[in-house]
């Protein structure tokens, strides 16, 4: 039985990381949702108090399942990055950078896959060897993601808003980036690590 340090399940080792992230996040929904302030109006904070924990939950939760009683490394740099862009999300939200900075939302799509990705990537690409293989199994999921975002934007916040006239160029704009952003985490992660013993 391997005792050493690199499979260690105990919980307390980097933990750190995705907590904080996770409670940066809900206490800036938090503000969103109940403080009135103007550069939340309309931006459904109350619905993103219950969806965004819930989203950043799932990919830890579907580790936990599937290792569930295993001898493995927790990977909570993994999970750090995968909530990360929520929590910039956020945060550009509570500085009010979306309306003051032209280029945030789309830094934000770009930036944003590119951390949502190479923590996906860390997660999945264990087994997969080919450097193509990797690349292109990480900016099609990204793809996918992306897409499934700027479905959730539309039926959110845009089917009934007042961004109907420039939301076709938006949404295309946004899946580029991130399918773009997807792709460079595909590239920082095309080589595998070294084999486990």
């Amino acid at each position: 039985m391997a005792t050493d340090s690199a499979l260690d399940t105990r919980p307390r080792r980097g933990w750190w990381a995705p907590a904080l992230v996770m409670a940066l996040t809900v206490g800036q929904l938090g503000v969103g949702a109940f403080a009135g302030l103007q550069q939340f109006e309309g931006k459904a904070f109350g619905a993103r108090l219950v969806a965004y924990p819930v989203m950043m939950l799932v990919v830890p939760g579907a580790w936990w399942l599937v290792h569930r009683g295993r001898d493995v490394r927790v990977p909570w740099g993994a999970f750090a990055l995968v909530m990360a862009p929520f929590l910039i999300d956020v945060t550009g939200n509570t500085l009010d950078l979306y309306d003051s900075v032209v280029w945030w939302d789309d830094a934000n799509h770009f930036v944003n896959w590119v951390l949502l990705c190479a923590g996906l990537g860390l997660l999945l690409l264990n087994g997969i060897r080919t450097a193509w293989a990797r690349v292109l199994l990480v900016t099609g999921l990204g793809a996918v993601l992306a897409i499934g975002w700027e479905l959730g934007e539309w039926y959110t916040f845009i089917r009934h808003g007042t961004e109907l006239d420039t939301a076709y160029q938006d949404t295309l704009g946004d899946e580029a980036l991130g399918t773009l952003g997807a792709f460079v985490a595909g590239l920082v992660l095309r080589r595998p690590g070294p084999r486990p013993d």
